[in-house]
């Protein structure tokens, strides 16, 4: 079994629903507003994988790499579910359209924009909505998380085949990206609320493939059953 058909059997599959809102740490609102409207990038990475695989890819990673592309479309509706209950900021929207076109324009190859996406930018905001949302947005976060490992997995093995590095420029945008939607929290003692925090574990994620700041992710979210409705959990098969 080759190292992409190792990730495909680490899926599992999960069904977003509607959740409804509950309340969000105090201070994250805005933030929390801005990163859903991030979610403009969802379907732009899986369009990047699709002109990836039409192209020169390793043709063992090619199944993986479609199957990664459903998993953005189902992502992107479970984070629009998401910024239906808690309402949506337009300004941010139109900002994280500006931002969504700069990636798409953006000369770097598919594959490594995917890369960079997902492991600097979507990767912070996931455990954000983890430690600053409500339960359903805790929930979701898990559960796109564990999709997002295999995908950086599988893009990094990509990139690596084909010897694909990270250019000034899309570090830059990647920098300019995670700090505009940061950008409301400022300074706190809760790291949390802390926007350099988020930027640290933006460049540690970027730099050194992990983030010591968020180690506590590793512990599942459970909810307990007094905190939600079932109606407002996803499915699994």
């Amino acid at each position: 079994m080759n190292p992409y058909q190792k990730l495909q059997q680490r899926k599992r599959t999960w069904t977003p629903i509607q959740p409804t809102a509950g309340k969000l740490r105090e201070g994250s609102e805005e933030t929390i507003r801005r990163a859903l409207a991030l979610r403009a990038l969802e379907l732009p990475v899986g369009e990047f994988i699709s002109e990836a695989v039409m192209g020169e890819v390793p043709e063992a990673a090619r199944d993986l790499l479609i199957s990664n592309i459903r998993d953005e479309e189902k992502h992107d509706v479970a984070l629009g579910y998401a910024a239906r209950a808690h309402g949506v900021d337009a300004t941010a929207e139109a900002e994280a359209q500006r931002l969504k076109e700069a990636w798409v324009d953006h000369p770097d190859h598919t594959v490594l924009k995917a890369m960079v996406a997902e492991r600097a930018v979507f990767f912070v905001l996931l455990p954000f909505f983890r430690f600053c949302g409500d339960t359903g947005l805790a929930v979701t976060s898990q559960d796109i998380s564990r999709d997002e490992q295999v995908h950086v997995a599988s893009n990094s093995l990509v990139c690596r085949e084909l010897g694909l590095t990270v250019s000034p420029s899309l570090d830059r945008l990647r920098k300019a990206t995670i700090a505009w939607v940061m950008q409301p929290l400022g300074r706190s003692e809760d790291k949390y609320l802390d926007k350099q925090f988020w930027l640290d574990q933006s460049d540690s994620l970027m730099y050194a493939g992990k983030a010591e700041g968020l180690l506590e992710t590793k512990r599942a979210r459970v909810p307990a059953f007094f905190e939600t409705s079932n109606m407002d959990l996803p499915s699994y098969a």
